[in-house]
């Protein structure tokens, strides 16, 4: 079955992670890919959002983002659609939703009329959103001497925001299934794999 899933929450939340663990027990044709990023062009602006070196204003931010994300559409996601498979992506609009819609305060309004140019009709079928408070997520990336970038050193509060966007979002959108990424990881990647199976039915 083709299907477009893509994987959302705060930072250390464990997207990557869950993301891969499935990809490896599903048995069809598929990619894993991740936003910003998954090709040259959207990688190399990914460098340049994520990079401590930049001081970057909230609507540059979101616009780079929509940039990445259209490239990425277009020579990584939709062809892999269009040959029949499977794509599982870490992040795509509800990341730009929740981070400068809410977070920056820039509004969930504005983000998506942005979006909307970038990925005109092209939504996912399913997201998980892996649900977790801040406070445990910034504490599994210091946990885990993971590289930290930009966004993870925003404030406490800034990454209280992007909760609340999150929480918001999946109330608004049927396609959002939360799961609380709180409890041990392979709890976590067994939910997340039954979802989707349930999806694909």
């Amino acid at each position: 079955m083709t299907l477009f899933i893509t994987f959302e929450g705060p930072e250390g939340s464990g997207k990557s992670t869950v993301m891969q663990a499935i990809a490896e027990r599903l048995n069809q044709p598929l990619i894993t890919t991740r936003e910003p990023g998954g090709i040259r062009i959207s990688e190399a602006i990914r460098e340049l959002l994520l990079s401590d070196d930049n001081l970057m204003d909230a609507r540059t931010e979101a616009l780079l983002f929509a940039a990445s994300r259209r490239q990425h559409l277009v020579e990584r996601v939709l062809p892999a659609l269009e040959e029949g498979k499977l794509v599982l992506c870490d992040r795509f609009i509800d990341s730009s939703l929740a981070y400068q819609g809410y977070a920056r305060g820039l509004g969930a309004d504005a983000i998506m009329d942005i979006n909307r140019f970038a990925i005109e009709e092209h939504m996912p079928d399913l997201t998980l959103y892996l649900k977790v408070a801040p406070e445990i997520g910034l504490s599994r990336i210091n946990d885990n001497a993971r590289a930290t970038n930009r966004l993870d050193k925003e404030s406490l509060a800034f990454h209280q925001l992007v909760c609340e966007g999150y929480d918001y979002l999946a109330e608004q959108y049927d396609r959002i299934v939360t799961i609380d990424a709180a409890r041990p990881i392979a709890d976590v990647i067994e939910s997340a794999y039954q979802v989707i199976l349930d999806k694909m039915k």
